[in-house]
């Protein structure tokens, strides 16, 4: 059988390997890819999210043995672990999962140490490192600090891009200005011999299109519902189209939560709010705010929903030096009072995927058809047993 890996250039299993990174690399040398796979078979990689933690690992291996091709860490410092330090753990206890950041941003930490830090990673685990990075929306707000620019975004990027090719790259601190590279690549401290791709994490149409530009790949968070997945997607080919590039190379991968009921009608229940929650508020609160100067670009089917979370991270009345130790404490991992009224069912099935089996394989069914490559799924709840039902009930599908 041929497993369609697509990893961005890191073969990750001992089967014939077909990566999308690998034929746009090689398309010379490679068949294409809908030569080589069989009639009726799925092409369709699956990560899993987690905190950013240096107890983690054990997890991250539990996840490897079922399966999945892909591990996330969170990086924010002010909620987990140092992120690079956790992943270092997990590239050590590993043996075939991909690892990165999901994602990072050019505010925590200067442009070279974020390249040595993934070259760090990747002379661990040859191979298996993908660098995730974004403006920092939670990481910066958690700090009570605003989101990088788009600029200073695609800055990093481009001298991380430099010193992983190895070459003398422009790098700038205020209006001093000076060239770099790494001067001991071949001395055992890293690996930059083994491509490291860059996927940029994307929730609104101007990010998106930079990382079609520039980008091996784009994140995004959320994406779940048709309509939010070719928003996002045809941004990216834009991008990729201004820049001369091949809009189908870019690889295309969505986090979300997961939530198996045992029939259609078990959705607007606390139990499901619960374990999709924080991610419906944390998602659709970084669409809303990506486009709260021009709505109309949301998709129009779920503007109000999207547009109904744009202030649920604010607290006017609260003191400004304080306020976001109270609005960000448990994000991402507990369902706040003051947002279950919010959590239809329209919205937790645009954002998350939520449902009876065969619905939500229709929905991952219906996300690849739109372009998306890999569903990587962030636990709110028991991630040991959530990494058990997902690979148990939904990803035989696809294999």
């Amino acid at each position: 059988m041929v497993v369609a890996w697509a990893a961005f250039g890191h073969p990750a299993r001992d089967e014939t390997v077909v990566s999308a990174k690998n034929i746009h690399d090689n398309s010379e040398k490679l068949p294409k890819l809908f030569d080589i796979i069989k009639p009726g078979e799925c092409v369709m990689d699956f990560g899993f999210v987690f905190m950013g933690s240096c107890q983690v690992t054990p997890q991250v291996k539990h996840a490897e043995d079922r399966g999945y091709s892909h591990g996330w860490l969170y990086d924010t410092q002010m909620l987990g672990s140092e992120v690079y330090a956790s992943l270092a753990l997990c590239a050590a206890g590993t043996n075939k999962i991909i690892l990165g950041p999901g994602v990072t941003n050019p505010k925590s930490r200067i442009a070279p140490l974020t390249a040595c830090g993934m070259a760090t990673i990747n002379q661990i685990a040859p191979g298996r490192a993908v660098l995730g990075i974004g403006t920092g929306n939670t990481t910066r707000r958690t700090l009570g600090m605003p989101a990088a620019k788009l600029e200073e975004l695609r800055e990093h990027i481009e001298v991380c891009q430099g010193l992983f090719k190895d070459e003398v790259t422009d790098y700038s601190e205020g209006s001093r200005h000076r060239k770099i590279k790494f001067l001991n690549p071949d001395m055992g401290y890293i690996n930059i011999k083994d491509h490291i791709p860059i996927y940029i994490a994307a929730s609104g149409p101007k990010v998106a299109q930079m990382a079609g530009e520039i980008a091996d790949g784009v994140i995004l968070f959320g994406a779940v519902h048709p309509s939010i997945v070719k928003w996002m997607v045809d941004n990216v080919k834009e991008g990729a189209r201004r820049a001369g590039r091949d809009p189908e190379s870019i690889y295309i991968l969505s986090m979300t939560a997961f939530y198996l009921t045992q029939n259609a009608k078990d959705i607007e229940t606390r139990a499901v709010r619960e374990a999709v929650g924080p991610m419906v508020a944390s998602s659709s609160n970084i669409f809303a705010l990506s486009t709260h100067h021009d709505p109309d670009l949301l998709p129009a089917d779920l503007r109000d929903e999207i547009m109904a979370f744009n202030n649920v991270y604010k607290d006017p009345e609260s003191p400004i030096e304080t306020r976001h130790l109270k609005l960000y404490s448990g994000y991402l991992q507990k369902l706040r009072p003051e947002h279950e009224a919010l959590m239809t069912e329209k919205i937790m099935r645009a954002t998350t995927l939520v449902g009876t089996k065969e619905e939500i394989i229709e929905s991952i069914r219906q996300m690849q058809a739109a372009g998306v490559h890999q569903v990587a799924v962030q636990p709110i709840l028991d991630a040991d047993a959530t990494i058990d039902q997902f690979a148990n009930e939904i990803m035989p599908a696809f294999r």
